[in-house]
């Protein structure tokens, strides 16, 4: 396929060049933003050309680093390939690539994780700096200059915005059948103009099909011709099962007690196998007609979409493996009559999470006794990937569910602890703990309570008399009752772990 037959404003022909050109255009220091969010959507031909410049200048003695912002995850020919040849300075706002992470935790790359709702804004309040560059990938240019949107939106809107200069890769892999999917919302303002956004209900439209751009800042227009990264989703296992019964089973009592209508409200769900499974159990069950309003829609929502247990989804990208990709692609105008896509300062948006009342579903690494959630670090000091969306959906969703196996490394970690290593959640923000051992609904209790809950109902065996053991002795220990702790030991199970490899005593 040609370029013309993808981007059908002239002058944005003229513009055409290679990879290596545009790349050439980015300056050592700049801030670049990138589309992208959880491996979808990401430009793929520029970043490996800027990886390639890098090691070149590196090689020579030239430094040249940037600093990368995107909407969430991409792929390892953009993280990955910038990362290796050490060619990033600070990375925000969330990654989940090997080599970054790497990087991070050496001290080699700076890394500031946000709440991904906080992203756009922060830039329009200029936070952050001046955007110099932005780099976005998109499904086709139309005669007027509109961009029509690729399998992700993040926070594209934005950077096409602020940016000082735009370079677009046209990928004429992007399905042309996306266009009519995405609905991009222009009407934000910064304090104290903003005004109340128009959203009563999750497939509901407010904005327009098309990213705008001031055409005079585009630099540079690249063909591409590559896929996203389709990453295949592990079948649901016999814990992620217990954890999804567990989840569905509360939701049916909820409906029982008149505190969840029949059809549930809009489902958030985070990324992985236990998300999945979760969807799956939910495609299973007694509930007809759901919603989801959510950051990515990936595998198990396709699956409940077909099935028709799924009425509609809103979220800002596509995560789906390669069976859903052809899925996907070969039911496109099935899909865009029940899937809006949005930019990641709307789905994520506080506002619209409390007004929908959206059930709030996300994994964890770790909780402690009190409920207080790690979903970031491990051992207290090494980034995972970071806190992505979870944040948002948690504290303003009408409900907040997170999600583990009871423990880790084959048994080495627990994954309750008495004291949380790393805090992303306070207890504050925490309503429902699940592991395959149990659900521990702690509304309405107090810390010791919440405490007595957690232990008894998603602990692992192994470690519940242990656990039992630090809270009785910390009641005793004559400080303060109201979160009981002993503070010599609260960190100390983590401690052994580092020192011995194993949490156990």
């Amino acid at each position: 396929m040609s370029l013309a037959d993808r981007v059908r404003h002239p002058d944005f022909l003229q513009r055409a060049m290679s990879a290596d050109e545009a790349a050439a255009l980015i300056p050592a220091g700049a801030n670049v933003g990138m589309s992208g969010f959880t491996g979808a959507g990401y430009p793929k031909a520029v970043p490996m050309a800027l990886a390639r410049r890098i090691e070149a200048l590196h090689a020579q003695g030239q430094p040249f680093k940037i600093g990368l912002w995107t909407g969430a995850s991409t792929a390892p020919e953009l993280d990955g390939a910038l990362a290796k040849v050490g060619g990033i300075e600070m990375r925000m706002p969330y990654q989940s690539d090997p080599a970054c992470r790497q990087r991070i935790n050496a001290g080699q790359m700076q890394y500031m994780d946000i709440h991904l709702s906080h992203m756009a804004q922060f830039v329009w309040f200029g936070f952050l700096g001046k955007l110099d560059v932005a780099v976005v990938e998109v499904a086709g240019v139309l005669p007027d200059g509109r961009l029509i949107p690729s399998s992700s939106v993040g926070n594209n809107k934005t950077w096409l915005d602020q940016a000082d200069k735009i370079i677009l890769e046209v990928n004429d892999l992007q399905n042309p059948g996306l266009e009519g999917m995405h609905d991009i919302y222009y009407g934000t303002d910064r304090p104290p103009h903003r005004k109340p956004i128009p959203m009563t209900a999750p497939d509901e439209r407010i904005g327009e099909p098309y990213l705008r751009c001031d055409l005079s800042k585009v630099i540079a227009v690249v063909h591409t011709s590559q896929s996203d990264r389709n990453s295949t989703f592990a079948a649901p296992d016999a814990v992620s099962e217990q954890i999804a019964g567990h989840i569905i089973e509360f939701m049916q009592q909820e409906v029982k007690l008149g505190r969840l209508p029949a059809n549930l409200l809009p489902l958030q769900s985070g990324v992985g196998n236990i998300a999945n499974a979760v969807l799956a159990g939910l495609n299973q069950g007694p509930f007809e007609n759901l919603t989801a309003y959510t950051e990515v829609l990936q595998d198990g929502m396709l699956d409940m979409l077909r099935s028709g247990k799924l009425a509609s989804a809103s979220a800002t990208a596509l995560s789906l493996s390669p069976a859903a990709l052809e899925d996907f692609t070969r039911n496109i105008d099935f899909y865009r009559q029940r899937i809006v896509l949005r930019p990641q300062e709307i789905s994520n948006h506080p506002e619209l999470v409390r007004r929908l009342g959206v059930i709030a579903m996300n994994a964890m690494i770790e909780a402690d006794i009190y409920g207080n959630v790690n979903s970031t670090h491990i051992m207290g000091t090494s980034i995972m990937n970071g806190i992505g969306g979870s944040g948002d959906f948690a504290r303003n969703g009408y409900l907040s569910f997170f999600m583990t196996p009871s423990v880790a490394k084959g048994g080495a970690i627990s994954c309750i602890v008495p004291m949380a290593s790393h805090v992303d959640h306070t207890e504050h923000d925490v309503q429902v703990i699940v592991t395959e051992q149990g659900l521990a609904d702690l509304r309405g209790l107090s810390p010791t309570q919440r405490a007595e809950l957690i232990i008894d109902k998603c602990a692992h065996p192994d470690f519940r008399p242990a656990l039992r053991d630090y809270l009785e002795r910390a009641r005793h220990s004559g400080g303060g009752q109201h979160t009981p702790h002993l503070l010599p030991e609260a960190l100390s199970w983590h401690q052994r772990f580092v020192e011995t490899g194993t949490m156990r005593g």
